[in-house]
């Protein structure tokens, strides 16, 4: 019985005080023997020309200055987070990246990371990005203030926009689904359901987006930083 609508969000199965539910972020290690299979099959050949297309995108990102590989890292981010988005559609499944633990798990590091390699190494270019080209000398101390400002809350931003939009359309799909079972009009219940049905395809279509515009926004501050 649920306490609160957030309560369907709450990691609750526990053995040994270990919380199962997170396990089911890990159950994509499953699709990799996929990937030592001799001849591919279809599903094989249409995910790397997915990760093709996103490698070929990224490195327009990251520019000249980018490092060999660092495409993979982000490729391995976009995998991760929107197989985890998709798992959460499915009944009975906990949605991982509903919760901030694991998106500001993930986006703080990536942030701190460039933070630290961009003022060690690039320390002038990085006091440069703080005035940005063409400000007034009148502005330039409130200009800096509002760039540092807005490069110390990147890591919350990443991590809220992908948790709101998991939770918001799980919300919506949850509130409708216990109306259901209360409703004894047929022409209503089929409406709930068709709406509900609507909302699948569009929570299926924001798995998609938030987990690349999460692996674009980490790109773009990468690149910021060379």
């Amino acid at each position: 019985m649920m306490t609160n609508l957030f309560s369907v969000f709450d990691p609750s199965t526990t053995i040994l005080n270990l919380s199962l539910n997170w396990l089911s972020t890990f159950l994509g290690l499953l699709l990799i023997p996929f990937s030592f299979w001799l001849l591919p099959n279809r599903f094989q050949i249409i995910w790397n020309n997915i990760l093709l297309t996103l490698h070929k995108e990224f490195k327009t990102l990251l520019g000249p200055s980018g490092h060999n590989g660092s495409t993979l890292m982000f490729i391995s981010l976009f995998s991760l987070i929107m197989f985890n988005n998709f798992l959460g559609l499915f009944p009975y499944i906990f949605t991982s990246t509903s919760h901030l633990t694991l998106t500001l798990s993930l986006a703080f590091p990536l942030w701190l990371s460039f933070m630290l390699y961009g003022w060690i190494n690039h320390t002038q270019h990085m006091f440069a990005h703080l005035v940005p080209q063409g400000t007034p000398p009148v502005l330039m101390p409130f200009m800096v203030c509002i760039e540092t400002i807005s490069n110390v809350i990147r890591p919350g931003t990443l991590a809220v926009r992908l948790t709101a939009n998991m939770i918001a359309g799980h919300l919506l799909l949850t509130l409708l689904g216990n109306t259901g079972p209360m409703t004894s009009n047929y022409i209503i219940l089929s409406l709930i359901l068709m709406t509900q049905i609507a909302l699948l395809v569009l929570e299926s279509a924001v798995a998609i987006i938030q987990s690349y515009v999460f692996a674009v926004l980490s790109t773009l501050y990468s690149s910021e930083v060379n």
